[in-house]
């Protein structure tokens, strides 16, 4: 490919997803994030990491002001712009989730959230970029009254011209040391898929999963990450040695992620809550007890539950009397250890741009899956065309 395919990011957060693909083959030319501090975060970090600025710069906007009007034909004159030099042209975005959250707001298509993932299908079907990729949590895919509405967005998307494919993946497969499930739709265009030779019929749907190299990426296959003899808990004692046990993958372990990212030395190391009471609390809680809604001590020598850091769920350090610090969390989410938030920001807007973004090592090895995709230029043609692309459940 002789232009690195060119991204416009919605909803982009600190950039978590981004970075996975500004990293690994595409170019970043446009950010769009409502909230100012976590916009703030994302130049912060790019600045430290001296990744250069987004050729079309920085928007502060509201994505349902860019789905009419002027702000629409802006858009659209960037995207025109962008292909001058034949660019193949992507949208990604995780519309906030709360309202598909089964531990959130779980008010579905209805909420100020919920509203936002339909705003960013009416975007992408109005300014066509060649493929997207839309991600959220799984309760949008595994909750009934929620899955409709996705199968709706999906109707919609696909009588708009793209050949849809989904998977719901956990972070953990890729070396994350998180158990974080999330939903990853991908579109592509009949017109972009041509170019890459393959064959499609009239129907068109969803592409086959043996066309799209899911799995190529995948180091810890969930059946077998998840069938280890993994610790469950021990007494909490603070600054406590335990030695970890043989059985387990080093890798996907807290302990060994804190050390990787150095998060003692960490700019972000001294940012946690400090508790104005319940330091009893704290100690009474078993390391490794996950099981309680709010305090969940984390297991050095385990994977943590998924980073949540709001809804008064709170995530304590496995041999130390307080919560995890900010330089933690990013290692949870398996950042670089040069990736820094800025210290003007609040820490509660620290812990939240932190839980809402998608943890590094999935978004690369997302972002590599979707390049090698794009990258091919021979396919199996044996199977016969009308089989080729199935149609989803919807149109048959």
């Amino acid at each position: 490919m002789s232009n690195k395919p060119k991204i416009f990011s919605f909803f982009a957060g600190s950039g978590f997803l981004d970075l996975g693909f500004e990293l690994n083959g595409f170019d970043i030319v446009y950010v769009n994030e409502i909230y100012s501090p976590f916009m703030q975060a994302y130049r912060y970090s790019r600045e430290y990491l001296k990744i250069p600025t987004s050729k079309y710069g920085y928007h502060e906007k509201d994505v349902t002001n860019l789905i009419e009007g002027e702000e629409a034909l802006n858009l659209c004159y960037l995207i025109q712009d962008a292909r001058k030099d034949a660019s193949i042209i992507g949208f990604i975005g995780g519309p906030p989730c709360p309202d598909f959250s089964i531990g959130g707001k779980n008010r579905g298509k209805e909420g100020d959230n919920g509203k936002l993932s339909a705003c960013y299908i009416e975007l992408i079907c109005q300014q066509k970029p060649d493929f997207f990729l839309f991600e959220n949590v799984k309760g949008l895919w595994k909750t009934k009254k929620h899955r409709a509405f996705f199968e709706e967005l999906k109707t919609k998307i696909i009588q708009s011209g793209y050949v849809l494919i989904e998977r719901l993946i956990n972070a953990i497969e890729y070396g994350v040391p998180q158990d974080r499930e999330r939903i990853i739709l991908i579109g592509f265009r009949t017109s972009l898929l041509k170019e890459l030779g393959i064959k499609i019929n009239s129907n068109i749907g969803i592409l086959p999963e043996s066309y799209f190299p899911w799995n190529k990426y995948i180091i810890h296959p969930n059946n077998k990450v998840f069938s280890l003899p993994w610790p469950t808990t021990n007494l909490f004692e603070e600054n406590s040695l335990l030695p970890h046990p043989d059985s387990i993958s080093l890798p996907l372990t807290v302990e060994y992620w804190f050390k990787e990212n150095d998060v003692l030395n960490h700019p972000n190391a001294e940012h946690h809550f400090q508790p104005k009471a319940g330091i009893k609390k704290f100690a009474s809680v078993d390391e490794g007890d996950v099981s309680k809604k709010s305090f969940k001590r984390l297991h050095r020598w385990r994977y943590s539950p998924t980073a949540c850091y709001g809804n008064n769920e709170v995530h304590l350090h496995p041999y130390k009397i307080r919560r995890l610090s900010v330089a933690e969390a990013l290692a949870i989410q398996s950042l670089p250890k040069n990736f820094i938030l800025p210290a003007n920001i609040s820490l509660t807007n620290m812990f939240k741009t932190v839980g809402n973004g998608v943890p590094y090592l999935a978004a690369k090895a997302i972002a590599k899956t979707m390049l090698d995709f794009l990258e091919t230029r021979e396919w199996d043609d044996e199977l016969p065309v009308n089989q080729q692309l199935e149609l989803p459940l919807i149109f048959r």
